[in-house]
């Protein structure tokens, strides 16, 4: 029995306890959610697709960088407003939120990398979940995620504490980053960080526990263990997944209860790593990982290929080798050239989906 009928789990965007539960099983069954960065329609539905033919669970995601990018480049986007930032995440929010039922799998609908600089973005988003939850009885966005790992521990924990009063009463998902993941993506570069920041201690774990629980249960931790974004030589990142089992076991033994995976851990910077890593990452709790480089790589793939091969049709409206006057609309619609970028992307979501045991859950 597949996890929309064990679970009643409704398809579409989930929120509140749906995503509880979601996360709840994945993390007793031993499977992870890709969480794909989303920058435009096109590769909203490239990802949707492959899920669905996989029947897998989702996460779609807009970094800061890429909600702009959805409203459009020419938008201005100042420092204290995001503008650009705060209409294209509200825009990419309502466009899934109109698709994802057609393709009949549950969405998690997630922002990603807020970093403190970029707070007034979350303050802009959350405005408008508080007005759409007043309307409709959910928020607008499933979850959010802080990053504010290159605070101070204490500054990063309060900060979220105070995001999460917040979002509570909606029963939004939270998820915060405890540890710096290193490396460069979307304009946030760690790549001079001190290789011990890489590595989150047992103790912080517990620090983040003890102050969101009394709270709110909808949380998770992304926690440090030599993540690294980007994708790198053999060699150059070292990752540790054992020390998030180290950590629940920490958590368990504080909290004394029988749950011995009782954190929800995310996966950061995880695009190059092998498919073992992943797996041992999961087996120690964790329930989403992100996967943005190996995502536009894939995209850019098709479409790069398609130009190559289609080059002499390329070249100029009518004209090609078959003949001086034969049109070549057919190869410049971008709905011909676009697709091919979705379906590359499609293809590399679902081995994700395999790779990380979510494939056929449903």
């Amino acid at each position: 029995m597949g996890l929309l009928k064990e679970l009643n789990l409704p398809t579409g965007v989930i929120y509140g306890d749906d995503v509880l539960k979601l996360f709840t099983y994945a993390r007793e069954k031993g499977f992870a959610i890709p969480a794909v960065n989303v920058t435009s329609s096109s590769t909203v539905v490239a990802a949707l697709e492959a899920a669905r033919d996989a029947k897998a669970p989702i996460i779609l995601q807009t970094s800061q960088g890429g909600a702009a990018y959805f409203a459009g480049k020419g938008v201005k986007n100042s420092a204290e407003k995001q503008e650009a930032s705060v209409g294209g995440a509200i825009a990419a929010a309502h466009y899934i939120r109109s698709v994802a039922p057609l393709y009949g799998i549950p969405v998690v609908l997630h922002t990603d990398h807020c970093a403190k600089k970029l707070l007034p973005w979350l303050d802009g988003m959350l405005d408008e979940d508080e007005k759409f939850f007043k309307q409709n009885g959910i928020p607008l966005f499933s979850s959010h995620m802080i990053d504010l790992s290159e605070e101070p521990v204490d500054e990063n924990i309060s900060t979220c504490v105070a995001y999460l009063k917040r979002a509570a009463p909606m029963k939004q998902w939270l998820e915060m980053e405890i540890g710096i993941t290193g490396g460069e993506e979307d304009g946030v570069d760690n790549t001079g960080v001190d290789n011990a920041s890489l590595y989150t201690q047992p103790e912080d774990i517990w620090q983040i526990e003890q102050a969101f629980r009394p709270i709110s249960k909808y949380f998770s931790i992304a926690a440090g263990f030599g993540n690294v974004h980007g994708v790198y030589a053999p060699g150059n990142v070292r990752l540790h997944p054992e020390l998030l089992g180290k950590h629940q076991a920490f958590v368990s033994e504080k909290l004394g209860g029988d749950d011995k995976k009782p954190v929800f851990f995310v996966f950061h910077g995880g695009s190059g790593s092998s498919k073992q890593e992943y797996l041992d990452a999961i087996s120690h709790g964790v329930i989403k990982v992100n996967v943005d480089t190996d995502m536009q790589w894939a995209y850019l793939t098709g479409i790069r290929d398609y130009v190559t091969k289609n080059i002499d049709y390329l070249k100029t409206q009518v004209g090609n080798p078959e003949g001086p006057s034969k049109p070549n609309k057919k190869k410049y619609d971008p709905r011909v050239w676009v697709r091919e970028g979705e379906k590359t992307m499609s293809t590399r979501v679902a081995e994700c989906l395999r790779d990380f045991n979510a494939a056929g859950t449903l």
